[in-house]
């Protein structure tokens, strides 16, 4: 028997564990990812200043700029977010496209770094256990303000040796505790054939069990364009193919603007800034050299990843894999992506050049890695590999250090003597991080005064606001598109997927109605094209097939079988000249190259079997059809004088409001509450014109139409419903037809493509 004492302190140690164990849990407790319900209204429309609205605000601007940014990638666009969200005068020049370099060409995981994590442990690196701990505090952020381009990927840690299962397990549960409640979800152990079953691609000879844990995974060079378009929305001034060419300076050396020249015109521009942030990543040390041509010495030491895409037999849709034990001692992912798997990456000394090319001993060192953990019944082939990249990760060293051989981990801020602020290293994962830090050191050192802190940990970037995981249904019931495309175009552009089936042409097909897909195998439509070059200052066919579009890293001869196509599109949009189009042809057919096409024999030879389907010159065609849909009900009802532009050519509207029928629902709807019987319905139904060709807008049609919506016979209606059983009418009841003989009626109960 324990005495009154022993059990009093029992009870204290027991109560004191529970304590400590739940506050510990609670500590280490994954909060989910949750999306807000959001309206299934679509966001009123947005059209950004065009490119050269852009160069007129950098010649004609009288007042300086607060901050001229250099470089248009992750970092660049960070900071251009931040600045302009604090109410700072921002402008951002890109010499290439924007996300043209590194930016585009990372793993596409938004990670703290599991290996970093190993190496801070068995090193005692406190360097490497803080990149981990603020990658991993940054990695939430990063999947909750631009929730439609990044997600949650359980990775798998193959165990092949019994005492490495409670050595990862261990290993994979302080990378949890460490990101504390910003973890995602917990890791967990699974039995070798639990993990056989989630990946049965792998090699099960001596497999013991796996670790699964969670980092997230993103679409980079989309997320680039969402920066940099946010940025532009809270008013910066940015311009790709914008090269800085010299630096300007006041009698006392310090920098006062820059010359910058147009690219794409040789048009030469001086801008005024109290402050220059040089953000150009691999190749910072040529501005670096510019602004102090004779002292500098180099900091950057450029490291060449080389990913390759393969198949999607390759692996699990929704599980990633990770290999920590390779041939060298590197680690290795293998990861769902875009609906193939990449696969990589090396990690080699590299110069600095554009474009870099994947080497072939790399490409055949990662299929040797892919070999070694997958099943021997698989065959991995060299022609299983769809495309190669290699990006250059600018490691740097810090310019204050004693030894020149010092690479710092993380990132770095300096400023030069000049007032050049630069800013170098780092991840995609941290470069809000990177952006407040660097935002903050110019406000200090340039003496801004912005009008607010940073705000960039809430922002929601462009696309967000709308965007929930269900919203690509709206977009099927509302254009009648693929499942395919409406989710791919959710999942690309959120809420502008709106704005982007707005351009789309019809099929002239019983189903999909709309959305003209450039091939066959990939849910990429002729309408991102149009997209690309209206909203998003797409210039060159490169920049479409690259980083408007992943087409090129999914698979590099599709991107060449499409070329023609888009250059044709985008020539029209652009006006390009013949001679144009067939110099975008070979310079695309060049990047392909880079993007592990085999290079060609004889390009003339191939230009000229293509150079038919290119297009010719001629005027401008108005792709931008901005008609008054009813999706732009907000812009449209507060203008009464606004008129519908007429279409290109005869397509088929999916909702063309006149400007009285406005009028009307606005008189019936006399605020946001406003709801209206059934009988009022059918009374205002009758006076719009519904554009069912052929059929009589009477009772009957009404209460059929209402009744298929799932209206009931007493319910009041309120604007936003009303609106949409209008949008559905006009979408679903016309169905585009090219030939007559196809019918032009799709009832609505089959506006989903059924029989």
């Amino acid at each position: 028997m324990l005495s009154a004492v022993a059990r009093r302190r029992l009870k204290y140690v027991v109560a004191g564990s529970a304590a400590g164990g739940g506050a510990l849990i609670y500590y280490n407790s994954a909060t989910p990812i949750h999306h807000e319900p959001v309206s299934t209204r679509p966001p009123p429309p947005w059209t950004p200043p065009s490119r050269q609205e852009m160069l007129n605000r950098l010649k004609e601007e009288k007042e300086e700029f607060d901050l001229l940014i250099v470089g248009g990638g992750a970092t660049g666009a960070g900071i251009a977010v931040d600045a302009a969200t604090r109410g700072l005068k921002v402008a951002l020049v890109e010499r290439d496209d924007f996300a043209s370099g590194t930016s585009s060409k990372s793993t596409k995981l938004v990670h703290g770094g599991v290996r970093y994590l190993e190496k801070a442990f068995w090193e005692l690196d406190y360097e490497q256990y803080k990149l981990v701990r603020e990658a991993l505090h940054e990695r939430r952020t990063f999947l909750t303000t631009a929730p439609y381009l990044s997600h949650m990927l359980p990775i798998m840690l193959p165990i092949y040796k019994w005492w490495k299962l409670p050595y990862y397990w261990a290993g994979c549960k302080a990378y949890d505790f460490l990101a504390g409640k910003e973890n995602m979800e917990s890791s967990y152990l699974m039995s070798k054939g639990k993990a056989l079953d989630a990946f049965p691609m792998i090699k099960s000879d001596g497999l013991v069990g796996a670790v699964v844990y969670y980092d997230g995974q993103h679409n980079d060079s989309r997320m680039n364009m969402a920066l940099i378009m946010t940025a532009v929305k809270h008013g910066a001034t940015v311009s790709n193919y914008t090269e800085l060419t010299d630096l300007k300076k006041d009698k006392d050396g310090k920098i006062t603007g820059a010359e910058v020249v147009d690219v794409l015109s040789g048009e030469k521009i001086a801008v005024k800034a109290k402050g220059v942030i040089n953000s150009t990543g691999p190749f910072c040390d040529e501005l670096l050299a510019l602004e102090n041509p004779k002292d500098h010495k180099p900091i950057v030491a450029p490291s060449s990843g080389v990913h390759i895409t393969l198949p999607n037999y390759y692996s699990p849709r929704r599980m990633g894999l990770l290999d920590a034990q390779t041939s060298d001692g590197r680690v290795i992912f293998f990861l769902p992506w875009q609906g193939k798997v990449i696969a990589g990456t090396t990690d080699s000394p590299s110069p600095v050049e554009r474009d870099p090319k994947p080497g072939e001993e790399d490409v055949e060192w990662v299929l040797d890695e892919v070999r070694h953990y997958l099943s021997p019944d698989i065959m991995v082939r060299r022609g299983d590999v769809l495309s190669a990249w290699s990006g250059l990760r600018p490691l740097v060293r810090d310019p204050k250090a004693k030894s020149s051989q010092a690479l710092v981990r993380n990132h770095l801020i300096h400023v030069s003597p000049s007032g050049l602020l630069t800013v170098a290293g780092g991840k995609w994962t941290t470069y809000r991080a990177m952006a407040e830090e660097a935002v903050d050191e110019a406000v200090k050192v340039f003496d801004l005064k912005p009008t607010s802190g940073c705000l960039t940990r809430d922002v929601k970037l462009v696309g967000s606001d709308g965007w929930s995981p269900n919203m690509y249904i709206k977009l099927i019931q509302s254009f009648g598109v693929e499942t395919e495309v409406a989710q791919h175009l959710a999942a690309d552009y959120g809420d502008r997927a709106w704005t982007v089936l707005s351009y789309a042409a019809p099929t002239g097909l019983r189903w999909p109605l709309q959305g003209v897909r450039l091939n066959n195998s990939y849910p990429y439509i002729e309408a991102e094209v149009h997209y690309a070059t209206q909203h998003e200052y797409a210039q060159t066919a490169i920049d479409f097939i690259a980083r408007r579009s992943r087409l090129s890293f999914l698979n590099a001869g599709t991107a060449l079988d499409v070329l023609p196509r888009v250059i044709q599109l985008m020539g029209d949009d652009l006006n390009w000249s013949t001679a144009r189009r067939r110099t975008e042809w070979v310079k695309a057919r060049d990047f392909l190259v880079s993007m592990g096409l085999p290079p060609s024999q004889n390009v003339q030879e191939e230009l000229e079997a293509v150079k038919g389907r290119l297009g010719d010159a001629g005027p401008v065609r108005n792709w931008a059809r901005w008609w008054l849909s009813p999706w732009h009900w907000a812009k449209s009802i507060s203008s009464a004088t606004a008129t519908p532009l007429a279409p290109a050519k005869a397509h088929y509207s999916r909702g063309l409001f006149s400007v009285e029928d406005l009028e009307r629902v606005k008189r019936a709807f006399a605020n946001a509450d406003t709801t209206i019987s059934r009988d009022e319905v059918g009374t205002l139904m009758k006076e719009m014109d519904l554009g069912v060709e052929g059929v009589e807008v009477n009772d009957a049609f009404i209460d059929n139409a209402l009744r298929d919506m799932g209206v009931r016979k007493d319910e009041r209606i309120g604007f936003e419903q009303f609106w949409q059983i209008c949008v559905d009418l006009k979408t679903s009841t016309v169905a585009p037809s090219i030939q007559a003989t196809i019918r032009n009626r799709i009832p609505v109960n089959k506006s989903g493509g059924g029989v």
